[in-house]
């Protein structure tokens, strides 16, 4: 009997404890969803980027282009020519001149990628229906300053730990393990150089380090609202 009454008690502090840990996740997220504007972001219906990535003593020039529901295309200038990156809401598909100047299906890790710069609103916000599991692990310490580590589980297994500033509530970081060119890598992404635009505040500056290098990119500008017609994201 009294074994059954301490199995009953560890079993209620671990549901407890789930419902404490769910209830501070729950206000980290609120916080951090009202400080940046999410809800005018939510009636934003296209997302413009035009930026540089600073990599290996190179400038390449980027622009990335959004519009709802789940449609996206990067272009990219590499030595001259244009790689272009798409997603119609449906399928992916890229254009890499090095490799064929014919579009090429996106599949796997690359399509996943894709889709998930296709998401306007980011990967926290309705995390649970897109099937994705969310646990604040706890309050750290990163470079110096309190942040609330959250750790994003996709349905594809794949783990995310974004590091939200226990003051300011804006994301600072982002460690993920992505996979490049069949291969497996550790990203750390470093957000600053945040900017009011219409309402929203988004970082002017990201710094990626990975086992290859770092690469800093610079968002010269963004713009929502502007109008795309749906064919730019289509396969030609």
């Amino acid at each position: 009997m009294k074994k059954t009454f301490s199995i009953l008690l560890a079993v209620l502090f671990v549901a407890l404890a789930g419902q404490v840990n769910a209830q501070n996740l729950d206000e980290v997220l609120n916080k951090h969803f009202k400080t940046i504007g999410q809800e005018k972001l939510l009636e934003k219906q296209t997302y413009s980027v035009t930026a540089t990535i600073q990599q290996m003593g190179m400038e390449l020039p980027m622009v990335m282009k959004m519009k709802r529901p789940n449609k996206f295309r990067m272009e990219m200038e590499m030595q001259g020519q244009k790689m272009i990156q798409a997603y119609d809401g449906e399928k992916g598909w890229m254009i890499a001149p090095w490799m064929s100047p014919e579009p090429q299906d996106l599949s796997g890790p690359e399509l996943d990628q894709a889709m998930e710069q296709a998401n306007i609103d980011g990967e926290l916000y309705n995390y649970k229906d897109k099937g994705t599991t969310a646990t604040l692990i706890g309050k750290v310490n990163v470079d110096g300053s309190p942040m609330f580590n959250i750790k994003l589980t996709g349905k594809d297994g794949n783990v995310k730990n974004y590091f939200i500033d226990a003051e300011s509530y804006l994301v600072r970081k982002v460690k993920a393990k992505l996979s490049a060119q069949g291969q497996e890598v550790e990203v750390e992404q470093t957000l600053s150089d945040y900017k009011n635009i219409d309402g929203i505040l988004m970082p002017m500056r990201m710094e990626s380090k990975m086992p290859m290098g770092t690469a800093n990119i610079v968002f010269e500008n963004i713009t929502f609202g502007e109008n795309f017609d749906d064919s730019i994201f289509t396969r030609p």
